[in-house]
């Protein structure tokens, strides 16, 4: 048996680029219905709004800074917002609704953790056993 945290915060990634094949003037039809859906969504409380990514970065790691390299072109991460679902289950429901995915893009869907990060606690960045 789950529990789930009423009104939890989730990041929702956006990933991939638009399909190859499909058309400026449909893509942009996907992106007008994205900001419809997404301004209905803000507006009921479901989703918080976020922002697109530009394509400049740099990658900070121990002992570097640099340009590159980066994740494959189908790895790119274009932009993000967050939802507020009950369970990580209704917050993929509800991203199931972004029009983008019929143009290619996909989206990663991740609880925000509300705790503090610790070296003593199983976390996303300890290594597996």
């Amino acid at each position: 048996m789950s529990t789930s945290i009423r009104n939890q915060e989730y990041l929702v990634i956006s990933r991939g680029q638009w399909d190859r094949d499909a058309s400026p003037e449909r893509i942009q039809q996907a992106i007008d219905d994205f900001y419809v859906w997404h301004d209905e969504m803000v507006a009921v409380g479901k989703m918080k709004a976020g922002q697109r990514l530009a394509p400049e970065r740099r990658l900070v790691s121990r002992g570097a800074i640099v340009d590159g390299p980066f994740s494959e072109a189908k790895e790119v991460v274009g932009g993000y917002w967050f939802i507020y679902a009950d369970s990580l289950d209704d917050a993929a429901r509800l991203a199931a609704g972004n029009p983008c995915l019929a143009c290619g893009l996909s989206f990663e869907i991740r609880p925000i953790e509300p705790e503090r990060a610790s070296a003593y606690v199983h976390a996303t960045e300890t290594p597996p056993v």
